[in-house]
């Protein structure tokens, strides 16, 4: 099973693997080194991705011959089709990224998860008191009940949650310190890199935030949701009940959402790396409904729609970026 790293970490070593594209491709540019100087220097977790990206890209050299012959023809490939010298970098820094994603998995993660769910698996888990908990892809969460309180640490990723009715048990799920309290109802939380969704599709679900100032509180009917980010920023929107988690069905329904979001839906279900080289693109609204089954297609018909492509630099690497 692979599980992905904290979003916040997942997005520094996203951008690392960009910057050593762009840096490899444009070797001599002094703008370009010192924009990334800035960036690296921005957060600790910036500079720590990039050291990581710079081991992994290290590892291409001592490939293992069995994993050589699944990404050597795809290259020499590339090259009967007079692929330029860039793209050649860039498939061999997608060999270190594909290394990334395939074999080193966070394992403190792990430890710290009762469920878990690798790229593009799903679980359904019923817990002590019969409430039923569906994972989406690349998901992890941590059960404490005690006799006064139900609570759910949501790690990493998303869930749906139907909770079987207890007055004198709260039901609570917390990402960070965003905490969504329940009595019986069904519900959809999701953890993104810069804050929480919570959608509902029966009942009523209260939405706390207690941690910025003023502090956040919510009251969310079915067919309501609400985003609150880290910052204590809120988004509320409306929609039939029907769609509140739609992954569950293999449907990714987006409403003007931003297109790095959506992609983050698609990471989970696609079993490799997907990297926007063009950072332009991710404030760009995406709305459709996209077959979650076909990541692959729904992330070509989301660039296509934004005058974006969708190169395949190895069978494990996609790449988005403007023609």
């Amino acid at each position: 099973m692979v599980i992905k790293p904290d979003r916040t970490q997942e997005q520094a070593s996203k951008e690392a693997t960009e910057w050593l594209i762009l840096l490899q491709e444009e070797p001599d540019d002094p703008d370009l080194r010192r924009r990334f100087e800035t960036w690296r220097c921005e957060r600790p977790g910036n500079a720590a991705a990039w050291a990581a990206t710079m081991r992994v890209s290290s590892l291409v050299e001592a490939v293992p011959p069995a994993a050589a012959e699944r990404w050597r023809p795809f290259v020499a490939g590339t090259r009967r089709t007079r692929l330029r010298r860039r793209g050649l970098q860039m498939a061999a820094l997608a060999v270190a990224a594909s290394l990334a994603v395939l074999v080193m998995p966070d394992i403190l993660l792990q430890v710290r998860s009762d469920y878990a769910t690798g790229s593009a698996q799903t679980r359904t888990v019923t817990l002590d008191d019969g409430s039923i908990v569906v994972l989406a892809p690349d998901s992890a969460i941590a059960v404490a009940y005690s006799a006064t309180e139900r609570r759910i640490d949501l790690l990493a990723g998303e869930a749906f949650f139907e909770v079987t009715a207890n007055s004198a048990r709260p039901f609570r799920v917390l990402a960070r310190q965003i905490r969504a309290t329940v009595v019986g109802t069904a519900f959809d939380m999701a953890r993104h890199a810069d804050g929480a969704m919570i959608a509902v599709e029966q009942g009523a679900v209260r939405v706390d935030y207690p941690a910025v100032s003023p502090p956040v509180t919510e009251r969310l009917e079915p067919g309501q949701s609400v985003r609150v980010s880290w910052t204590g920023a809120v988004d509320r929107r409306g929609g039939p009940p029907s769609q509140v988690a739609a992954w569950r069905r293999r449907q990714l329904i987006a409403q003007d959402q931003p297109m790095r979001d959506v992609i983050d839906q698609l990471r989970r279900y696609y079993r490799g790396a997907i990297i926007v080289a063009d950072s332009t693109l991710g404030d760009r609204p995406v709305t459709g409904v996209y077959n979650l089954s076909d990541p692959v297609d729904a992330l070509r018909g989301i660039a296509r729609a934004h005058g974006a492509s969708v190169r395949q630099i190895t069978p494990w690497v996609l790449v988005v970026n403007r023609p």
